[in-house]
């Protein structure tokens, strides 16, 4: 399964494209923008590659994933959000990840709101969690904003996340929409 196009005023969410690497690579390379994700290290241009291969793999075994995200108006790819869930990950996530270039313009917040409609919406998960670092006041900024709360702490690559969440009951759900038991294609 490809991820499904989503569109808001100035972005587009797609699948990602070999033609992405060079600019996801930047991205990954850059240790400011690297800091908070994963194990904080930045990545390799082969290790851009896997993981870009995995975000596409996450939505073909799974029906849902990482989306790359593009200006509509350039077509420059900015970024990523989406969900991961692999085995022995916490619960559904929401994760996003911008080019330096692109930060403080909401466009982070902007694709994670449509990204998150369509968790709740489409694949009418219950709960979704975003794993923040302690130290990474920007996202932590943002999952406030997206109606997250503060609902535990996990470690994760050897270090404290905080588990952010947000419940479909808690955004206005009605009863037949977003409140239908986890997937069971999730592990």
């Amino acid at each position: 399964m490809d991820a499904p196009t989503l569109e808001t005023a100035r972005l587009r969410l797609r699948s990602f494209q070999h033609a992405d690497l060079d600019a996801y690579a930047s991205f990954c390379a850059d240790p400011d923008v690297m800091r908070y994700i994963g194990s904080g290290s930045v990545l390799t241009r082969a290790e851009s590659w896997r993981q870009m291969a995995f975000f596409v793999g996450h939505w073909g075994l799974l029906g849902y994933g990482i989306w790359a995200v593009e200006r509509r108006d350039t077509g420059a790819l900015i970024g990523r959000v989406g969900f991961l869930h692999p085995p022995g990950w916490p619960d559904f996530e929401i994760g996003w990840l911008l080019g330096r270039a692109y930060w403080g313009q909401g466009y982070a917040l902007e694709a994670a709101r449509v990204a998150l409609r369509y968790a709740f919406d489409e694949l009418r998960r219950h709960r979704v969690i975003s794993l923040i670092r302690p130290e990474n006041r920007s996202s932590i900024k943002l999952a406030e904003a997206l109606g997250e709360r503060l609902g535990g702490e996990v470690q994760l690559f050897g270090s404290s996340a905080l588990v952010y969440e947000i419940f479909a009951t808690g955004r206005g759900a009605s009863p037949s929409r977003g409140t239908a038991p986890p997937d069971p294609r999730s592990p």
